[in-house]
């Protein structure tokens, strides 16, 4: 990440703990991880937990009342799940207690020129959502030209999603500050801007936001939220 001019100084915790999507969604995760995951979150007070599908429904339970979204991924890490699968995906996940869906885009199809093909499949998901639920497409920026990921970008926002978010965590590479700026760039202000994958540090996530991410998806939350807390009390 490169240095940022945002400080602690410049943003409360709410705000920044608001910014944070807790990640749960390594494929060794036992179940009592998931619900001690789930506790940090309420700890801390982020905006939301990214759990995987089977999960939901656990962490809905785990997290009522708290304050905290549940929200899980469709098709991951690949996209290249059919439509129908998808949609059925989105829609079993809303009925266990997801207000929010990390969708990963259809990388081959992009690849293959086929963007109209790209765009009715966000738009099939986000029609699922209907409203009630936050679609974030995942774009995976690590097989993308520049070019390719401005035209990601405008296909997501064709479709009507309301964020696009960098990585799956599960590609080479990650965030990128000059990939966030490009992302921000990309996109009208009704549609926001999502990092995920390498943000560990209270730093990275302050450089990240400066770029023009609104969320954050984040494995380290207590590491950057105690930094943040120390900094502020020091």
């Amino acid at each position: 990440m490169l240095p940022t001019g945002l400080t602690v100084d410049d943003v409360s915790y709410e705000k920044l703990a608001g910014t944070i999507d807790h990640s749960l969604l390594k494929p060794q995760l036992t179940l009592t991880e998931v619900v001690e995951g789930c506790a940090l979150a309420a700890r801390y007070q982020v905006v939301s937990v990214c759990v995987r599908p089977a999960d939901v429904a656990l962490a809905a339970k785990e997290l009522a009342g708290t304050g905290v979204s549940v929200g899980t991924v469709v098709s991951f890490p690949h996209g290249d799940s059919a439509t129908a699968t998808k949609i059925n995906e989105a829609a079993g996940a809303m009925e266990d207690g997801a207000v929010e869906l990390d969708m990963v885009m259809n990388i081959g199809w992009l690849l293959s020129g086929e963007h109209q093909a790209v765009q009715d499949d966000i738009a099939a998901v986000v029609d699922t959502a209907g409203g009630s639920a936050i679609v974030k497409v995942i774009l995976e920026n690590a097989y993308l030209t520049d070019e390719q990921k401005i035209v990601a970008c405008r296909l997501a926002e064709g479709a009507g999603a309301d964020y696009v978010k960098t990585s799956t965590g599960f590609a080479p590479t990650g965030a990128t500050i000059e990939d966030i700026r490009l992302m921000r760039s990309s996109v009208g202000p009704m549609v926001k801007v999502k990092a995920a994958h390498g943000v560990r540090t209270l730093d990275a996530l302050l450089a990240v936001i400066e770029a023009g991410a609104d969320r954050c998806g984040a494995t380290a939350t207590a590491t950057i939220l105690d930094d943040y807390r120390s900094r502020v009390s020091g």
